[in-house]
């Protein structure tokens, strides 16, 4: 009875050894590199790390940006999905922002566009590309902290419109801080009042004249999801817009109103490099499973989506994670 004991176990032995053998084989074709090139699934390939090393002065520069954002989505063919519809979104000038401006206006929308006064020039880029795009494109420099700002602003898109059907609050401030100690009171404000603040009065004023139908979209982040040691009060205000998104939903179900949020992982704007060290610029992306940021074209189809009622009637209080196979 040993002896049948020694060789089952000796023969266990065996079986797993050479389970081993052929698991690192396999792991050693993977790793050679194969593995370690970007993945390229959409309809043209995107920048891929390592990029130049760059940092920019906030609030960050679209056109300056090396590579260029890819943000105009040439295959996407529009279906009148926002037809007659008015849009306004903050932090439109550049990144995310204006991606979701295009596909917008080539999806039948006009545009007003809301953003900071020194960031006039990505601005006057993003209007030509709507008007492109054959809609108009309303330009609302300001500052959404600014509780009067967000109420002027949604009063001149009606009055230079006629309604207001979609808001999508994008407008953000990011910037890192390697311990909690190194996280000024000055600095936690501005990003609070920012990220979350802005989202607040931009809402508040746009729902005064939104109508059943319409619909609101919010800007999350996957730090949101899953924090960030050195972006504290990022990640709370990006957790903070999932829940007021939700809570939203549930206040304006009762009028119509929908409400979501996308909430992106790293993506190739003007907010990251103005945001990180030059050398860890150069490898932006590099460690999510798809091994490169997106790009903002790659993340705009979302916004559509949820502003869509042909596409989404039936969706408010979601968060959509677009995070590159986290």
């Amino acid at each position: 009875m040993e002896h049948d004991r020694d060789t089952g176990s000796a023969a266990a032995v065996a079986g797993q050894r050479d389970i081993q053998k052929q698991v690192d084989s396999a792991d050693k074709r993977a790793f050679s590199g194969e593995k370690d090139k970007a993945m390229q699934a959409g309809a043209r390939a995107y920048p891929e790390p390592p990029f130049p090393e760059q940092h920019q002065p906030k609030p960050g520069a679209e056109r300056t940006l090396d590579p260029a954002p890819l943000y105009d989505a040439p295959y996407w063919r529009g279906s009148g999905k926002l037809e007659g519809k008015a849009a306004l979104i903050t932090g439109g000038d550049s990144g995310i922002g204006r991606a979701v401006a295009i596909l917008f206006a080539r999806e039948g929308a006009d545009v007003a566009i809301s953003y900071l006064a020194a960031e006039e020039k990505d601005a006057e880029q993003t209007r030509r590309a709507v008007e492109a795009e054959g809609r108009k494109c309303l330009l609302v420099p300001g500052d959404v902290r600014d509780e009067s700002y967000c109420r002027k602003a949604v009063e001149a898109v009606v009055e230079g419109f006629g309604k207001l059907d979609v808001l999508v609050n994008n407008a953000a401030f990011q910037y890192h801080a390697g311990g909690l100690e190194d996280l000024t009171s000055e600095h936690f404000d501005m990003t609070l009042k920012t990220n979350l603040y802005g989202y607040f009065f931009m809402a508040r004023e746009a729902v005064r004249h939104m109508k059943p139908g319409s619909a609101i979209v919010n800007t999350g982040s996957v730090t949101g999801i899953d924090g960030s040691g050195e972006l504290l009060d990022y990640s709370m205000t990006k957790g903070g817009i999932h829940a007021f998104t939700r809570a939203l939903a549930s206040n304006l179900v009762g009028k119509g109103i929908r409400v979501n949020a996308v909430a992106p992982g790293p993506v190739w704007t003007p907010l990251n490099p103005s945001e990180r060290p030059a050398e860890q610029v150069a490898q932006f992306g590099a460690k999510t499973p798809m091994k490169r940021p997106a790009q903002p074209e790659e993340i705009a189809p979302a916004y559509v989506f949820f502003a869509s009622p042909q596409s989404s009637s039936y969706i408010t209080g979601e968060i959509l994670p677009v995070i590159g196979g986290y």
